[in-house]
């Protein structure tokens, strides 16, 4: 369940949580054409705390929108402004931002016509979005029947709401079958992402990932790019296939909500020695001093409130 916090921010102005609400009409209930970010905060070594590349997420934000034809009746710095008040107003030390903007109630039908635009942003405390165990020993994750959207299907490069059923699907298939998450294909059975996550596999020291193209651009997975060559390493990005996941040395997922998790397993293969490889654990522990401003080199990623 999500730990309710006192207050969301909805159209311009603070509401108690439970009176947050919409009409049952709201038209992305009933067609699924929205757009949304997660984003979060950390509250940083020197007690602080910091909102993760809020700029990032909020361009990205009005992106998606354009991209759908949803014009946001705000301008980013009013969002970002709003992240920032909305976290402060529920005293939130560490919490998961989520702005999201959907279209309201009026017409029905496929065409929303002048339906208005509204935009609510909820805040809440969420710990390791696959658990605390699989940041520290890795997570099991199977290929999904299902496979990503295609360019020419959905728009990819965006965070759409409706998008995120195929996502569902992928992920409610492998956790009854017992596995933590889901591996999904583009349509010419490369590897994609997660369900909700980028993917990266080391082999021999280098770092690869698969191009943005079916996949969501992360911002996560942007910053580990950043952290690796940093850190010195070899970064790729192209595309490959199950049978060379299966050989890698070391898999992990990133996202904001998943962070930099693991994987030890995929499709009943163990990856590596079966635990988190080195340069996991390296970019790993890399992040969280990132995100918790113990590395001056990265405070331009944080939003200090």
């Amino acid at each position: 369940m999500v730990e309710k916090t006192k207050f969301i921010w909805m159209d311009g102005k603070f509401r108690p949580w439970d009176e947050a609400q919409v009409h049952v009409l709201t038209h992305t209930l009933h067609y699924g054409l929205g757009t949304f970010e997660g984003i979060r905060a950390y509250q940083t070594v020197d007690g602080r705390t910091a909102i993760f590349r809020l700029a990032e997420h909020t361009e990205r934000l009005f992106d998606s929108a354009h991209v759908m034809q949803m014009p946001i009746p705000y301008t980013q710095e009013e969002i970002n402004h709003a992240c920032i008040e909305t976290l402060r107003i529920n005293e939130q030390k560490d919490g998961y931002i989520r702005p999201l903007v959907f279209i309201g109630d009026g017409v029905m039908g496929l065409h929303p016509q002048n339906n208005p635009t509204r935009v609510a942003i909820i805040v809440w405390p969420w710990g390791a979005y696959l658990g605390d165990e699989g940041l520290r020993r890795g997570i099991r994750v199977k290929t999904s029947s299902f496979i990503r959207h295609h360019v020419n299907i959905m728009m990819t490069r965006t965070k759409t709401v409706g998008n995120y059923v195929n996502s569902i699907l992928a992920k409610r298939e492998v956790t009854q079958a017992g596995y933590d998450e889901a591996l999904l294909l583009d349509t010419e059975g490369f590897v994609a992402e997660a369900s909700g996550e980028n993917i990266f596999m080391v082999k021999k020291g280098i770092l690869e990932t698969p191009p943005v193209s079916a996949i969501l651009a992360g911002i996560t997975r942007d910053s580990i790019i950043k952290l690796a060559q940093d850190l010195g390493l070899v970064v790729k990005e192209e595309r490959f296939s199950r049978d060379k996941l299966y050989i890698a040395d070391e898999v992990f997922l990133s996202g904001t909500a998943a962070e930099v998790t693991p994987v030890r397993e995929v499709d009943d293969r163990l990856i590596g020695v079966g635990q988190p490889g080195p340069l996991t654990l390296e970019l790993q522990k890399a992040y969280f001093a990132a995100v918790k401003g113990e590395n001056p080199r990265y405070a331009s990623w944080l939003t200090y409130i």
